[in-house]
């Protein structure tokens, strides 16, 4: 934790002091708004001689101020900064005086209009599905470890990331992005604060590396403008036709967005989880209807603002609050306790997201100033809040976790918040996870043979996608709502890329035409996390066996069976030669790769492929139907579970004319119904209003695979294996039925 300096000596004659105040002990970073509280009825204004400063804490007195730039100027956030003068020739002293957060009109307003338009609330708005997809994505890397710091793992990440993307910045620019971010909270609170050597040094110089930086991204992108927010800033002129603004100016806007657009939001969640945790009715709530999560976002910053302070400077003697203010003296505005004044907010330290006027209060202040970020900041942060209880619902601050703050007065920088969940956590955050949708861009499409065509996805902010290993397939949304599943077949080492491979089917529904006619480079698509109902098991030697586009899930077997060192062949089937995809990328295998298309060998020698049984080998076979159930019978002789087979189709059920009525209880949900011939049990749990995943409704892609508790099941789908049909452990609702003998199962649903 960074020790905080000696704090200088009190100026003579300023009174009242508040002697209980101390905005670097352990109470004012528990509670700055409760630690505050403690001294305003006594001294609603007072003089803190640690900052040199009149700290004001009532709602009225605060707003005056607000109100009144020409008598209470924000030039000092910025002026005061003493840059060192080795770094002069970059930043100059005026430079640093024209941050947004330092300046006055004409200046202010001028910068601000320029930077205004990037920050608009439709503007904002249109960002939020790119935000809760990138929420999911950060959620899906530590699930499974029950435990976490929250302020990095997730609340740093998440806005880290949206702020980048809103700049059209690449994941090669994240560390410098973190680093600036931090640094400008220190290079600001030098104004105030004392910024003691060798600190100050090490933050200027990476300050400044990173302006220059920044400087020449800016200057590329008025030449070659996007559709980002340095594009944007860049891109105005004025009525001569020269820019608004240089790039330096820009640059320092940069950083402060850099700062103030993910800390500061960051902060409020971390604390909203607190908050959350001391009012549990208020979580319950927000978890029963995901409007409230605005609410949430609201009270917590109305509670607890990410800014404890804004500062101003006297522009001439004045009163406040009955305490004479001297010209040139710093004013504190606690915003913390302005909220929190009972004078203005009936009980203002109850945690309530029912209130009346949520969003009345000071936490992005008012006037000239209003935060230029505010309304990216409540659309993130109540996503955020949203997903994160969807997908965690037991997540808990550890008890008695540690004030881990970067101490500064002005912006309280929490570095840590340590959580447990439960990582068997099921209900909302199942069905978060496997219902909800990446946003991705397609990033290349090639021909790999007649009638296929490869597409790689890539998220649009270049951050990694959810991990998967092979056999797994993803559902691609369509137009109409359609959805098709295709396998992915790229590498699983290569984080930031998937591929698929896709058939055109001239006779199929229309899902594969719609992408072979419309899906380009840059066309974006809404897909399915990976899901894996032909994994590939550890073994010593395997027998690929691939018809057409069957080829795709084997391709990603391949690659990790040659990292395994285990021993393959691969059987390689088609109509023709030039119809069969991804040749040239199974050339380098040499004789373990047989091709065989049917025009020039016939039918697929499948005994021969496998011949006798051997220890440690397993069978895995891709493709039509025809090519699986000769499969099969050529493997008859092996023993159970050498064959694992991964259909296009589910299988035909012989009993498919003959469907009895049968009854289903839905355990968990206490309800018994009956399911009559020709209709499936998720058509009916879906009328009864059950909380039932589904996708392909065909019995293809495993989304509602639904434990068995009781009863035998006629299993129709194409996912489950013999072994797994024998077990009776789970059911595919969606196509499978009660055996004909068997009256009821009971589902854990």
């Amino acid at each position: 934790m960074t020790t905080p300096p000696e704090a200088p000596a009190p100026a003579p004659g300023r009174c009242p002091v508040a002697h209980g105040f101390d905005a670097m002990g352990d109470a004012y970073y528990t509670d700055p708004a409760k630690h505050l509280a403690e001294v305003r009825g006594e001294h609603p204004v007072f003089f803190y001689p640690y900052l040199n400063a009149w700290i004001v804490t009532r709602r009225a007195d605060v707003e005056a101020v607000l109100s009144d730039w020409q008598a209470f100027s924000s030039a000092a956030n910025s002026a005061l900064i003493d840059v060192p003068e080795q770094h002069r020739a970059v930043i100059p002293p005026d430079l640093m005086s024209q941050m947004l957060v330092g300046s006055d009109p004409p200046s202010h307003t001028r910068h601000r209009a320029v930077a205004q338009r990037g920050f608009t609330r439709s503007r904002m708005e249109a960002l939020a599905p790119g935000i809760e997809a990138r929420a999911h994505r950060i959620v899906d890397r530590f699930e499974a470890n029950g435990s976490g710091n929250l302020m990095e793992d997730y609340c740093l990440e998440l806005t880290t990331q949206t702020i980048m993307a809103h700049m059209g910045l690449g994941a090669e620019d994240d560390p410098m992005m973190r680093q600036l971010r931090d640094d400008l909270f220190q290079v600001l609170a030098s104004a105030q604060e004392p910024l003691p050597e060798p600190r100050r040094g090490e933050v200027w110089e990476r300050f400044t590396r990173a302006a220059l930086y920044l400087r020449e991204i800016i200057d590329e992108r008025r030449e070659n403008p996007g559709t980002d927010l340095i594009s944007d800033m860049a891109s105005v002129r004025d009525k001569d036709g020269a820019p608004v603004l240089t790039s330096a100016q820009i640059a320092l806007h940069l950083a402060e967005f850099a700062a103030a657009g993910t800390d500061t939001t960051a902060q409020a969640m971390a604390n909203a989880v607190l908050f959350l945790a001391d009012n549990p009715q208020a979580l319950a709530d927000a978890q029963a209807d995901p409007d409230l999560w605005s609410s949430v976002f609201e009270e917590t910053v109305r509670r607890r603002p990410s800014s404890s302070f804004a500062s101003r400077q006297a522009v001439r003697d004045t009163v406040i609050g009955g305490v004479e203010i001297k010209a040139d003296d710093m004013v504190w505005l606690a915003l913390a306790s302005a909220n929190t004044d009972p004078e203005h907010t009936e009980a203002p330290f109850a945690f309530d997201i029912h209130r009346h006027d949520a969003g009345g209060h000071l936490a992005f202040t008012q006037g000239r100033h209003t935060c230029l970020g505010q309304d990216l900041a409540r659309v993130q942060g109540a996503i955020g809040l949203k997903v994160l209880f969807e997908r965690l619902p037991s997540l808990r601050p550890v008890q008695d976790a540690p004030l881990d703050f970067v101490r500064m007065a002005l912006l309280p920088v929490r570095r840590s918040l340590p959580v447990t969940w439960d990582p068997e956590d099921t209900g909302r955050r199942t069905l978060a996870r496997t219902t909800h949708r990446l946003t991705l861009r397609v990033a290349e499409r090639r021909e790999e043979s007649q009638g296929v065509a490869s597409f790689v996805l890539e998220h649009p902010d270049g951050g990694a996608l959810p991990a998967w290993k092979p056999g797994a397939h993803i559902e691609v949304d369509l137009p109409g709502g359609m959805s098709r599943q295709y396998s992915l077949c790229s590498d699983p080492a290569e984080a930031h890329r998937w591929r698929i491979g896709v058939l055109r089917e001239p006779a199929g529904r229309g899902g594969s035409a719609h992408l072979h006619d419309t899906v380009q480079a840059g066309t974006v698509l809404k897909v399915s996390r990976p899901r894996n109902h032909f994994p590939l098991r550890t073994a010593e030697r395997y027998l690929f066996v691939a018809g057409g586009i069957g080829i795709t899930p084997i391709l990603a077997m391949i690659r990790q069976a040659e990292a395994d060192g285990a021993d393959w062949t691969l059987l390689y089937g088609g109509r023709t030669r030039a119809s069969m995809a991804f040749l040239a990328e199974l050339a380098p295998y040499g004789g373990r790769v047989l091709v065989r298309p049917q025009d020039e060998f016939g039918l697929l020698n499948l005994a021969g492929h496998f011949g006798e049984p051997a220890d440690g080998t397993l069978i895995y076979a891709c493709g039509p139907e025809p090519l699986l159930r000769a499969a099969g019978a050529a493997s008859a002789h092996w023993p159970q579970g050498s064959l694992h087979v991964e259909r296009f189709a589910p299988k035909t059920a012989e009993t498919a004319g003959q469907e009895q009525e049968f009854e289903v209880e839905f355990a968990a949900s206490g309800l018994t119904a009956k399911i009559p011939a020709g209709r499936s049990i998720l058509q009916v749990a879906e009328e009864l209003g059950l909380p039932a995943l589904s996708s392909c409704a065909e019995g293809t892609c495993g989304t509602c695979e639904t434990p068995l508790m009781s009863g035998e099941a006629e299993h129709r789908d194409a996912v489950l294996t013999e072994a797994e049909r024998q077990a009776q452990d789970t059911i595919m609702i969606c196509v499978s039925r009660a055996a004909g003998t068997c009256p009821r199962l009971v589902l854990d649903l």
